[in-house]
């Protein structure tokens, strides 16, 4: 394809990074790391995020197969211009910061309550007591590694984050972008899980919102002013 591996991966990186920063996605692991085993935690999240990354270019990739390069290469343009402006309004109309982190606090608190009920104590022994008797690998199959997943992969699916990585695959080398997006992802994921409430709730979503803005202009940018396939 003559699209540099590493120009792929950089730019991915960046984009994943400010993307993923105050995401929902990472409200939801930092959350679900201060009720459960961080390390169950982390490997639900970062399953959930590397399998959308892959699918994602996946996607990118195969779309100049279906559709012609010079249209795809348009699309993304147009993609990059639109994620950036609508960035930018979101981060100078924000009403508040952590808004988002506390609803989505709330709602996996009462989640947590369903389930757990009235024996949260007494299964909470029990469940510790399993841990230690299972095979490693099986404990990653566990309703905690599950949920984990399951609510970051649907809350990935159709973010401005996956369909930037479709058009960003159709232009730039997709192991860089593949590389890129993994990296950016286990990043912010792994601050998200250790950083628990305290990093997320000192995040400047504001600033982060306006941040990912201008990449993405900067992005379009340089997609409009290259033609398809010199990217």
């Amino acid at each position: 394809m003559g699209l540099s591996l590493v120009e792929g991966l950089t730019k991915s990186l960046a984009m994943t990074v400010l993307s993923e920063i105050g995401d929902k996605t990472f409200f939801a692991a930092a959350i679900l790391a201060m009720r459960y085993p961080r390390r169950l935690v982390l490997a639900g999240c970062l399953t959930a995020l590397i399998v959308m990354t892959i699918l994602s270019v996946f996607l990118g990739w195969a779309a100049p197969n279906l559709i012609s390069r010079q249209w795809t290469h348009h699309i993304t343009t147009i993609l990059f211009f639109g994620f950036g402006f609508w960035s930018l309004w979101e981060g100078f109309a924000d009403e508040g910061e952590a808004e988002e982190f506390r609803e989505l606090e709330a709602k996996l608190n009462a989640d947590l309550k369903a389930e757990n009920g009235s024996t949260k104590r007494n299964s909470k022994g029990n469940d510790d007591l399993k841990k230690q008797q299972r095979p490693f690998l099986t404990q990653f199959f566990s309703p905690i590694f599950i949920k984990a997943f399951s609510i970051n992969f649907f809350g990935e699916w159709g973010d401005k984050s996956q369909i930037a990585t479709i058009g960003l695959a159709t232009d730039e080398n997709p192991l860089g972008v593949v590389l890129g997006g993994i990296v950016g992802q286990a990043l912010c994921t792994t601050a998200a899980v250790l950083g628990g409430k305290s990093l997320a709730s000192q995040i400047s979503e504001k600033m982060v919102a306006i941040s990912s803005g201008i990449l993405f202009l900067v992005f379009g940018l340089h997609s409009f002013l290259s033609g398809a396939g010199e990217s």
